[in-house]
């Protein structure tokens, strides 16, 4: 096959791929592909191999490091450069507070883009959302398992982020429904390292149980202070607790009730695990990628025509797909001003209790 005159042995002309850009927001660039790619690029082949998208598909990479750690710019340069590749859709950030960067980008260049974070203020016109989470969501979830298994006084740590704020603000707002009582609030950097005054502020303020919200690498100095004052009450974390599928860090928050978005008992999870061999510890990734990558090649096989306004329009036409995602029957899709694309019960319990995860 002569790839660079586009044309095969038999002289057909070959038809161009599809391209898919990949926006990484947790580096500053390679080595290699990532993770995301392997579970896009199966979901895509599929499609490819039955016929129902007529083309390769295409993954082109670019990075910029994000918030909290990176900065917004290098976030909005790794989007212009996707741009540029001639990309029909982008697949990411993963982080909310870059999908909120990334959304007004969306609208300026009518690119069709998946966010898999957890903003839901993250969406738009051509911004798309995977729930990774939510950052009004999971906060409902918190105060109802508290209001039923935690203390009468909850104290809550959250970050001096719009991740932390828009956790807390729903958290308020459905304590009041719930009847949970929250003694105290408290907010710590993003990045801090010493939650010492924040955590004596909390436990001096009579709290029996604790909520922490925010991106998770503040979580260790908070149980670093809650250690030093001898604290073992109930305590419960959003989808921070999703970086004990890291050892150390499981290690860390052992004990913690935590937001995650696998369940025990999802088949469309149990078979993806199969077919893969996907150990456990690996099965959230598999989950979330596979999703996305469904999502991507559902929104290419149904666009009428192959170009951006072609595939946000594809998209629109995605329905009720089983997601491996979520307790058994939450369902993949979009739709005419519909941007979210898990629906029913996503959100799942569970307990990091040593070193395995334990639905709850």
């Amino acid at each position: 096959m002569n790839k660079e005159a586009g044309r095969t042995e038999e002289g057909n002309t070959m038809a161009a791929p599809m391209r898919v850009g990949i926006l990484n927001d947790m580096s500053e660039g390679p080595p290699g592909p990532s993770d995301v790619e392997r579970w896009l690029r199966l979901a895509t082949d599929e499609l490819v191999g039955n016929g129902r998208i007529d083309r390769e598909v295409e993954f082109v990479h670019a990075w910029g490091l994000g918030l909290p750690s990176g900065t917004a710019a290098a976030v909005e340069r790794a989007y212009e450069k996707l741009v540029d590749e001639d990309v029909l859709v982008i697949v990411g950030p993963a982080i909310g507070d870059n999908a909120l960067v990334a959304t007004p980008l969306a609208e300026r260049h009518r690119v069709p883009t998946i966010n898999w974070a957890g903003a839901e203020t993250a969406r738009s016109a051509y911004m798309f959302h995977l729930q990774v989470g939510s950052h009004e969501d999971e906060s409902i979830v918190l105060a109802r398992h508290m209001a039923v298994h935690g203390g009468q006084r909850v104290g809550v740590v959250y970050d001096r982020s719009p991740i932390g704020r828009r956790h807390l603000h729903f958290l308020q707002a459905e304590a009041d429904v719930v009847g949970l009582r929250i003694a105290a609030t408290t907010s710590v950097s993003p990045l801090v390292e010493d939650a010492t005054a924040e955590i004596n502020q909390l436990l001096d303020a009579g709290m029996d149980a604790l909520i922490y919200l925010g991106l998770g690498l503040s979580a260790p100095a908070v149980v670093r202070a809650l250690k030093a004052r001898a604290w073992d009450g109930p305590r419960a974390m959003n989808t921070a607790g999703l970086r004990g599928y890291i050892p150390a860090f499981a290690q860390i928050i052992d004990g913690w009730v935590y937001i995650d978005m696998l369940s025990d008992g999802n088949k469309t999870l149990a078979a993806l695990c199969q077919r893969t061999n996907m150990a456990p510890a690996h099965s959230f990734i598999a989950a979330a990628g596979y999703d996305l990558g469904r999502l991507v090649a559902e929104g290419l096989a149904r666009a009428p025509e192959r170009t951006r306004e072609g595939v946000k329009n594809g998209l629109e036409h995605v329905k009720w797909l089983p997601a491996a995602e979520g307790y058994e029957g939450t369902l993949l899709g979009f739709g005419h001003h519909d941007r979210g694309g898990l629906h029913g019960r996503y959100l799942v319990l569970r307990r990091w209790q040593g070193g395995q995860s334990v639905e709850v």
